[in-house]
């Protein structure tokens, strides 16, 4: 008895640290909205006909008893070492960069560099990423990373399509022995396009008439193939040629961008990134300066600020899904920062000396080992290799898988009787001892010196494959190699980032909540990190139970019936949704239908993902209030009902409001033969109190980065599974290297490996564990509370956009700055530059109505917090009547100059004091947070754009 007590008392000690507001504060927050509790407000605001019972989930854990069970789960992995290579490689973080970086809420805990001022650090990093990128690949533009190799390469397709001088051409080459995972998401998307794909050996692409091509480089089989004759012959016929490169190969290797490739990408995963079961690992991506405009993701450029001092932003397609929405080049709403910053710095730590060592040794041990078998009789299917072999096992290929198992190693099985292996930077000579003596079953020990000789003798690939040009010649590569040098590097760059470490982000749709370090700690646990996505399964027993667990949690949260995690961001969700949603209708022999149903206020990415899946978008109205117009929505669907494929919708919806119609919407749709997706992006108002299958949907995605507490990593990494009703099941996503049970055996993959971003999925977990059925419950209705309260402390100065039933809103407002822009001249920007000065990070900015600020307080932040940035509003309400009064200069004053700097100080000539305008409020002398920079000019950097690291002249 006194045990279940005790457990009780740990269980709730942690939902009180998760939830902000203690019971004080709460019942405070209650009597200011006129309730007498948690219970009337959701009664007030959430519509009955939709409210659940309670969830059929576990009790709330302690944060110990969890630790302990998850502890279970990775124990029951097998950390053997992994030789598959295959895109996934061991790697050593180096540890001044885990400690200081992976494991850092200062790094892990920021958002997407929107309001760059108060995010340069993150954007020198990833500049830095992306300077890395262009050295290696030898081309003159990168991305600040994509999700994963395989979609990048999907990615790349569609962009040779889209700038293709070849137009007659619907064909696209694929090499044949590019990795399994990337053909099978390239099939996937090509499908949806209408691509034909044609398959074969690299070099004989341009035997081919095809708007573009993608080729490996090396191959899977670790061959290495000069391109640039094909390369040549393809782009005479107008092609677009994109090749995948192992980024540690290109340290040695010529870079395909010398070799006149259009595309080059790949993943930066074995750049200091653990393999994590698959991911998050960050994709790079680059191209030639004139294709600038056609490239997916996003892009940091070099600007300067108001006072022209350098300054660095997101160019050109920052929120091109929101612009463009059917139109974007792709539905890629985020990057994976975190990870492109770590391998960053990785590259900034190690240097180009350091690295070439790495990738040379790397090299020498696979040539001992290649001579060291052939010795011995065993036959190379690859004439050339960089770290990677294949063996042509013939009948000893059994043997040969037995004595692996035994040693505990892990190789790659192809299905044609040949093995494979790939050396990494962690291999040691004695493992290279005993990988000899595992495949060739001879004990007798090699003579490591000599065969380094014969290896070094030998040409291991082409001379003119060599690389010759000089790589990562920037200062920043050449500096901090020392780890003091690095660690306060690493702090210099932290310094200028706001994140959850400061203050609250107060951010609509995007729910800047607690990343707790519980939830946190068995990410970088090696049960975890250091499993290969291609392991046995008899290896990752804890990895598939842990998943299967928080699948049936997610499928019970949401009134699902099955769930699938490997969509790695909410964007692949959407994607995977309606795909499925496809599949569905091509199965009853409706694949004809094809309209999707969009309101004018859904997020960007629906209709980008509803292009993608080869739909026609039709916009569906809003009301005075915000919901969907259920009118024209009945009209619209009426119209379209003999192809209507789907409706996407957002609930609560995009404007923060419970719409009371949400199940005669969704019945209306399957009147018409149509499905529903529903956007989960604001399932942090509905889970316990209500959920996505109960209102009728049939399919959603999930953001485990927003509502089940991943970090957002300053702009990644993203979760999104998707949650779907019985009847989608059999179409869910599929793996052509890993075989997953309950969905269609042929269906495609949508991420490169089988569970996506697996190696973050231990965070919602510990979420979903450590909060059980009541706190999960509680957290939902304290983000209601937080909202509601927020909303009405500021309704006293701002006119509030939209609410919902007894004016009351969900989990978010939207305050409508249009007014005060009208009559005095300042802006939503000038307003979200001058929240920098009191310490705020702004809410969202002009989503999902131009001229607002959409404000999410969230269920973690605390009361105190919540008032801070109250107050702060308010003060800023009163600075713009001054404006209004004439007492400030229009055009001149603390909004329009903000955010102010230190810099400001040294040679202060503004028409107000320092106080007025450095230090708004009491307290900021002994406390305050730094913008950088001052206000970024925006014109300046697309105008001159630039997206390379700056000379060392001008840092200094």
């Amino acid at each position: 008895m006194n045990k279940t007590l005790n457990q009780l008392s740990g269980s709730q000690e942690f939902i009180q640290r998760h939830v902000g507001p203690d019971a004080d504060e709460t019942q405070k927050m209650l009597d200011y909205l006129g309730v007498s509790s948690l219970d009337e407000l959701i009664e007030q605001t959430v519509p009955n006909k939709i409210r659940r019972e309670e969830m059929n989930l576990p009790s709330s854990r302690s944060e110990q008893q969890a630790l302990e069970d998850i502890g279970v789960y990775a124990s029951e992995n097998k950390v053997y070492r992994s030789f598959i290579g295959m895109g996934y490689y061991h790697t050593k973080t180096p540890t001044v960069i885990l400690r200081n970086v992976l494991e850092n809420p200062g790094w892990y805990t920021a958002y997407t560099p929107y309001q760059p001022e108060i995010a340069q650090g993150r954007l020198e990093a990833i500049l830095t990423y992306q300077q890395m990128t262009m050295d290696l690949t030898g081309l003159d533009l990168a991305s600040a990373s994509l999700l994963d190799e395989a979609t990048a390469a999907a990615e790349a397709m569609a962009m040779a399509k889209r700038v293709s001088k070849n137009k007659k051409s619907n064909q696209f080459f694929v090499d044949e022995d590019a990795f399994p995972q990337t053909i099978d998401v390239i099939k996937t998307r090509a499908a949806h396009y209408g691509f034909e794909l044609i398959f074969g050996k690299a070099k004989d692409a341009a035997n081919h008439d095809v708007f573009g091509a993608f080729v490996q480089y090396t191959n899977r089989y670790g061959e290495v193939i000069d391109l640039q004759e094909v390369i040549s012959q393809l782009q005479a016929n107008k092609a677009i040629v994109a090749v995948a490169a192992d980024i540690m190969s290109l340290v040695m290797l010529k870079a395909p961008g010398e070799m006149g490739a259009d595309i080059v990408l790949g993943s930066s995963q074995r750049f200091g990134v653990p393999m994590g079961f698959g991911g998050p690992h960050a994709a790079f991506f680059a191209t030639s300066e004139k294709h600038k405009r056609a490239m997916p993701g996003r892009i940091i450029g070099v600007s300067i600020d108001s006072n022209e001092r350098q300054a660095y932003r997101m160019a050109m397609q920052t929120r091109e899904q929101h612009i463009r929405r059917e139109k974007a080049t792709s539905n890629i709403c985020t990057a994976q920062v975190l990870l492109a910053n770590i391998a960053a710095f990785y590259a900034v730590y190690h240097g180009p000396q350091g690295l070439k060592d790495i990738a040379h040794r790397i090299h020498r041990l696979t040539g001992i080992l290649a001579h060291a078998l052939q010795e011995k009789g065993l036959q190379l299917v690859n004439k050339s290799y960089f770290d990677t072999l294949t063996i042509d096992a013939g009948d000893q290929r059994d043997e040969i898988i037995a004595r692996a198992a035994e040693a505990k190693i892990n190789l790659r099985v192809d299905d044609n009787g040949q093995i494979g292996l790939s050396l990494d930077e962690v291999t040691t000579e004695q493992e290279v001892q005993k990988l000899y003596s595992v495949i060739s079953g001879d004990d007798s020990g090699l003579d490591l010196v000599s065969l380094d000789e014969k290896a070094r003798a030998h040409e291991s690939f082409e001379k003119g494959l060599l690389r010759e040009k000089d790589i990562l010649t920037h200062a920043t590569f050449n500096t901090h190699h020392s780890e003091t040098e690095m660690l306060r590097y690493l702090k210099h760059l932290e310094n200028k980032d706001l994140s959850l470490a400061h203050a609250m982000i107060p951010l609509g749709s995007c729910t800047m909540k607690l990343n707790s370090t519980s939830e946190m700690l068995p990410v970088t646990w090696k049960e975890f990190g250091h499993i290969h996505p291609f392991a046995p399964a008899s290896q990752t027993m804890g990895y598939q139970k842990m998943i299967e667990e928080l699948e049936s949690w997610l499928a019970e949260i949401t009134g699902y019936d099955a769930v699938t995690v490997q969509p790695n961001s909410g964007a692949q969700g959407e994607y995977a949704g309606l795909l499925a949603i496809r599949g569905y209708h091509e199965s009853i022999g409706e694949g004809h239908r094809n309209i999707c149903l969009i309101p004018s206020s859904a997020h960007g990415t629906n209709p980008a993902s509803a292009q993608m899946a080869n739909m026609k978008v039709v916009i569906v109205n809003c009301d005075d209030k915000g919901n969907i117009d259920f009118e024209d929505l009945k009209a619209k669907a009426e119209e379209v009902s003999e192809n209507l494929s789907c409706l996407m919708v957002t609930y609560p919806s995009t404007h923060g409001v419970f719409e009371e119609t949400i199940k005669d919407i969704c019945s209306l749709i399957h009147e018409h033969g149509g499905q529903v997706y529903m956007d989960g992006a604001n399932m942090n108002a509905q889970v316990g109190i209500t959920s996505p299958g109960l209102m009728g949907s049939d399919v959603s995605h999930l953001n485990l980065h927003k509502t089940f507490a991943i970090p957002h990593g300053g702009g990644g990494p993203g979760v999104g599974p998707i949650g779907v009703k019985s009847h989608l099941k059999p179409f869910l996503p599929n793996h052509a290297v890993r075989k997953l049970q309950g969905t269609g055996e042929n269906n495609g993959a949508v991420s490169a490996a089988p569970y996506g971003s697996a190696g973050v999925l231990p965070i919602s977990w510990m979420y979903c564990a450590m909060l059980g059925k009541e706190g999960l419950t509680h957290s939902t209705k304290m983000a209601l509370l937080n909202a509601n309260y927020l909303t009405k402390r500021l309704s006293e100065y701002y006119p509030i956009l939209f609410t919902g039933r007894n004016d009351k809103v969900a989990h978010e407002c939207i305050v409508d700055l249009r007014p005060l822009k009208a009559e005095t001249g300042i802006t939503e920007v000038d307003i979200a530059k001058r929240l920098m000065d009191y310490g705020f990070h702004a809410p969202t900015m002009s989503f999902p109505v131009a001229g607002t600020l959409m404000i999410e307080p969230t269920e973690s932040e605390p009361f105190c917090e919540i008032e801070r940035f109250a107050e702060a509003m308010i003060s800023i309400k009163k600075e713009i009547e001054k404006v209004a009064s004439g007492e400030w200069e229009k055009g001149n004053n603390p909004l329009t100059n903000a955010p102010h700097t230190q810099f400001d100080l040294l040679n202060w000539n503004k028409p107000y004091s320092i106080q007025e305008g450095a230090y708004p409020v009491q307290g900021q002398q002994d406390n305050k947070f730094w913008p950088t920079v001052n206000r970024i000019d925006d014109v300046y950097g697309d105008r001159n754009l630039l997206c390379s690291c700056p000379s060392p002249e001008d840092y200094r």
